[in-house]
């Protein structure tokens, strides 16, 4: 999967990147609502009173990104608030969970899939998912890491040191 498709052209590549993934996946008509929200907030993030180049979009119909190119105007703490805010309403209407960093993604069979991080080795032993499974690095921090760290196989996270790998 190319992530680079997905994401915005014209943000410079240490554009500031915000996930947070949902414990459920939205539906149609959720990921209308939630990506109408989004683009709208982008539109009217301000840093200080000046607009904030802004991105933000629900993915694979489970985890949404916020993006802010910091090359003209740079985010500050209150319109870092702000996007917290639009987290927290959505969080609230659609009645999901989208803090919870102890849930960690998975992309197997073209979707997400959702693993809380106690079960993860017994994940591995039943098969579930391996060294080789696409792990949703949830960490990154910039639109760069996202582009090459974000979807990652477990070996090349820092999971690789968690799990007992079968061999």
């Amino acid at each position: 999967m190319n992530v680079q498709e997905i994401l915005p052209q014209d943000f410079s590549p240490s554009s500031r990147v915000w996930i947070y993934q949902s414990n459920r996946p939205f539906g149609e008509r959720e990921a209308l609502e939630i990506n109408e929200q989004l683009h709208q907030f982008a539109e009217q993030w301000l840093s200080h009173g000046d607009p904030v180049k802004g991105w933000g979009k629900l993915l694979f119909n489970q985890v949404i990104v916020l993006m802010a190119d910091e090359s003209s105007t740079g985010v500050s703490g209150c319109s870092t608030d702000s996007s917290v805010r639009i987290i927290k309403s959505i969080e609230k209407q659609y009645q999901v969970n989208l803090f919870d960093r102890l849930l960690l993604g998975f992309f197997v069979k073209d979707k997400v899939q959702l693993l809380p991080l106690a079960q993860l080795n017994y994940a591995v032993e039943k098969g579930f998912i391996d060294e080789n499974t696409l792990y949703l690095n949830n960490t990154i921090l910039t639109k760069k890491e996202m582009e090459e760290k974000w979807l990652i196989p477990v070996k090349d996270s820092w999971l690789a040191s968690k799990i007992l790998v079968n061999k």
